[in-house]
C-alpha cells in the first residue's frame, strides 16, 4: 500500500467551504447565462430607480432599507459631531475627576446622562428636521435629496450658533478657501470640524470653572495636614468628604446641568 504524504491528503480533501462556493457558482450560472443572452436582463429589485412626477428619482423600498442601515452606522459619529453631547460630556468627564471619587458615578450614567442631555438641548432642531423634512417625505411630497437638504438646514443653524468665527476662518484657510457670503454657505465639511473645535473650547472653559472650587478645597486641606505634621496621609482622603457636602450643599447637579443648557443659547 502506497503511503500517501499527510500534506498531499490535506490538499487533496475537500473543504467545506470550497463545497460551498461550487454549489453556489452552479446555482448562479444559468442566471449568468440568461443575462448574457441578448435581450434578457438580470432584474435586481433593490436597485431600481424611478423618476418622480416632480423630476426627482425615487427608490425601491429594500434600497431604502439598505441606505438606513448604513446610515445608522455613522449615527454615533454624527452624534458625536454633530450634536451638544460633545461639550457635554466633557464637562460631565471634568466633573468627576473633579470631585475625586474615582469611578463614581460611572461611565454608563454619565454617558446616559449627556445623551438625555443632549435630546433636551436639541429639542427644537429635531422638531424643525421632523416638521420641515421628515413629515413631508413620509407623505411623498418630496424626495430623499431634498428631504436630506432639509434636514442639514436645522443642524446647520445650530453649528453656526455655537461655532466662533475664528475657528471657521482657520478651517477656511485650512482648506484653501476664499471666505464665504453668508454664514449658510458654509459646508458641512468645514463647518462640522470649526464646531468640534469650538466646542472642545467651550467644555474646557466650562469645566476650568467647575474645577477652581475643588482645588481650592484640596489647597486647604493639604495645609492643614501639612501644618499638622500628617504627611504620611491622603489629603485626597480627607478632601473627599468635604468636596462631596459642598457638591450636594449648593445643588451642584442642578447648577450644572442648568449651566449646560444655559450655555447653548444664543
Amino acid at each position: 500500500m502506497i503511503q500517501v504524504p499527510r500534506v498531499l491528503r490535506r490538499m487533496a480533501a475537500p473543504r467545506p467551504v470550497a463545497c460551498l462556493l461550487a454549489v453556489l457558482l452552479c446555482a448562479l450560472l444559468p442566471g449568468i447565462a440568461a443575462a448574457a443572452e441578448p435581450g434578457i436582463s438580470l432584474g435586481l429589485p433593490a436597485l431600481t430607480v424611478k423618476q418622480a412626477s416632480g423630476g426627482g428619482q425615487t427608490y425601491s423600498l429594500t434600497l431604502q432599507v439598505l441606505l438606513l442601515m448604513t446610515a445608522l452606522t455613522l449615527l454615533p459619529a454624527i452624534v458625536l459631531m454633530m450634536t451638544a453631547f460633545t461639550r457635554i460630556v466633557i464637562v460631565l468627564g471634568i466633573l468627576r475627576q473633579a470631585l475625586g471619587a474615582g469611578q463614581t458615578p460611572p461611565n454608563q450614567v454619565l454617558i446616559g446622562l449627556a445623551l438625555f442631555m443632549t435630546f433636551f438641548v436639541m429639542a427644537p432642531t429635531f422638531e424643525r428636521v421632523n416638521a420641515e423634512a421628515i413629515v413631508p417625505y413620509s407623505n411623498g411630497t418630496i424626495d430623499t435629496v431634498t428631504a436630506l437638504d432639509r434636514a442639514v438646514v436645522p443642524l446647520k443653524a445650530f453649528m453656526l450658533d455655537q461655532t466662533r468665527e475664528a475657528d471657521i476662518a482657520t478651517f477656511v484657510r485650512i482648506a484653501g478657501g476664499q471666505g464665504f457670503d453668508k454664514p449658510t454657505d458654509v459646508p458641512l465639511s468645514i463647518l462640522v470640524p470649526a464646531f468640534v473645535t469650538s466646542e472642545l473650547k467651550t467644555a474646557f472653559i466650562i469645566g476650568f470653572l467647575i474645577f477652581i472650587p475643588f482645588v481650592i478645597i484640596d489647597l486647604v486641606v493639604a495645609s492643614v495636614l501639612m501644618s499638622m505634621g500628617m504627611m504620611m496621609l491622603s489629603p485626597v482622603l480627607i478632601s473627599l468628604p468635604f468636596k462631596l457636602m459642598l457638591f450636594v450643599l449648593v445643588d451642584g447637579w442642578s447648577l450644572v446641568m442648568g449651566t449646560l443648557a444655559g450655555s447653548f443659547l444664543r
